[in-house]
C-alpha cells in the first residue's frame, strides 16, 4: 500500500509492486501521479523526466533483478529546497548488479541503452546493497523549473 510524508520540504511516497512489466508500469504511472500532488503537472519537464527514470529503473528491476515471489520497491523523495526527486528502485537480486557507469556506446542490441538515458536524465545515480538481501538502485532528478 502506498504511504506518502509531507512536510514543507521535504516529501516523500513508496510503494510495494509485484516484479513484472505491469508492476514496473503501475510503477511509472503512480510516480508521475505523485509528481501532480506535489505541483508538477504530467507535462512538466520535471514530471516527464522523472517517468524516464523510474520506468527505465523500474524495468531494470523486473528484468535484471527479479526474484520469483519477490517485489520491487519505489521510493520517492521530494527535496523542494534543494531542487531535487531522489527516485529509489530496490529489489532482492543482490548478485545482478548494474554497472557503476552506463556502457560508453549504444549496443546494437534491443536492450542496453536504459542506463544510457538515466545517465543523460539525472543529476547523479548509483548503487547500494539493500539490507538484508538485495539492491537498490536511485537516481537524483532536478525538478527545477517544474
Amino acid at each position: 500500500m502506498p504511504t506518502g510524508t509531507t512536510t514543507p520540504e521535504l516529501r516523500s511516497f513508496t510503494a510495494q509492486f509485484v516484479s513484472s512489466t505491469r508492476g514496473a508500469r503501475l510503477a511509472r504511472r503512480l510516480a508521475v501521479r505523485r509528481m501532480k500532488e506535489w505541483g508538477y503537472p504530467p507535462a512538466s519537464d520535471a514530471s516527464f523526466t522523472l517517468a524516464l527514470v523510474v520506468g527505465e529503473l523500474a524495468a531494470n528491476a523486473v528484468q535484471h533483478g527479479r526474484i520469483p515471489g519477490r517485489d520491487f520497491t519505489l521510493r520517492l523523495t521530494l527535496d523542494a529546497a534543494a531542487g531535487l526527486v531522489c527516485i529509489e528502485v530496490a529489489d532482492a537480486a543482490s548478485a545482478k548488479r548494474p554497472p557503476t557507469a552506463p556502457p560508453s556506446s549504444c549496443p546494437e542490441g534491443e536492450s542496453g541503452r536504459g542506463l544510457l538515458l538515466v545517465d543523460a536524465l539525472a543529476v547523479r545515480w548509483g548503487v547500494v546493497p539493500r539490507r538484508p538481501v538485495g539492491k537498490t538502485v536511485w537516481a537524483e532528478v532536478s525538478v527545477d523549473g517544474g
